[in-house]
């Protein structure tokens, strides 16, 4: 089965579809009508140039610029999980901690897929490596996202109950076991709900994307299960971290609640 490239007009047919929900939204009284313009601009314009730089890193096949392209995504992922919190933990601290918590598990599974579950050579070849990083990383700062949200929220709601702990003698950890665990929870439930409707309710992207390219879809669904695997761990590992971390930064050395270290989004 050969691919069916697309043409720009069959693109500027699925941009008239935006367009239409545009006024509709508009209609409605909304107000987000040009969030939605600016949105798919957006999107479209980045996904042109990641296809442009993709295009060359396939050519060059180099680790230095896979690499480059990997700590490049990492960065703007991080922007991003402190950009989806409500309150989130101020300066430098808060932005590495989301960096961190992503950079660990994402880049370590890639690798270990990589090399030792695909065994691909050499490792670093563009075409397997910066998608598969890519999907580990989008799906993992969703979940640091959330359970960062989560966790700063909670507490600067639950501050009376957290100091309450705190007096009866119990440590930082004590006092906010069920924080973190609420966290956690809110961290993981799209990654387990996106498990449970894989193949019923839904194609993944992956795996629909293969199919469409020509790949049998035995191989794609052995790709997909691969890949769905590899999110959920790097998405729980990546969220325990983060929020152990993060729950560590709301407190001083002298185990007191510091809510100042939190700013307003």
């Amino acid at each position: 089965m050969n691919l069916i490239e697309l043409t720009a007009s069959d693109l500027g047919l699925t941009a008239g579809l935006v367009l239409l929900l545009g006024i509709l939204i508009s209609l409605n009284g909304l107000g987000l009508t040009r969030s939605l313009y600016v949105s798919t601009v957006r999107m479209t314009v980045q996904l042109l140039l990641v296809g442009l730089v993709l295009e060359a890193l396939f050519g060059a096949a180099h680790p230095l610029w896979v690499g480059l392209m990997g700590l490049v995504m990492l960065l703007l992922a991080g922007w991003e999980v402190m950009a989806r919190q409500q309150r989130r933990i101020r300066g430098l601290a808060g932005y590495l901690i989301g960096v961190t918590a992503m950079a660990l598990p994402a880049f370590t599974l890639a690798l270990m897929a990589l090399v030792v579950i695909i065994d691909v050579r050499p490792w670093y070849t563009p075409q397997y490596a910066i998608p598969l990083l890519g999907m580990i990383l989008g799906n993992t700062m969703t979940g640091i996202g959330l359970g960062l949200n989560s966790l700063t929220r909670g507490a600067a709601t639950g501050r009376r109950a957290i100091e309450a702990q705190l007096l009866l003698g119990h440590d930082t950890r004590r006092a906010t076991r069920g924080l973190r665990r609420d966290s956690l929870h809110t961290a993981l439930l799209p990654t387990i709900n996106m498990l449970t409707v894989a193949g019923i309710v839904s194609l993944p992207g992956m795996m629909t994307g293969q199919i469409l390219s020509g790949t049998p879809p035995l191989e794609a669904v052995k790709y997909q299960i691969m890949m769905m695997m590899l999110i959920a761990s790097a998405t729980g590992m990546g969220a325990m971290l983060a929020i152990e971390l993060g729950a560590r930064r709301l407190f001083d050395e002298r185990q007191r609640l510091r809510l100042d270290r939190l700013a307003q989004a």
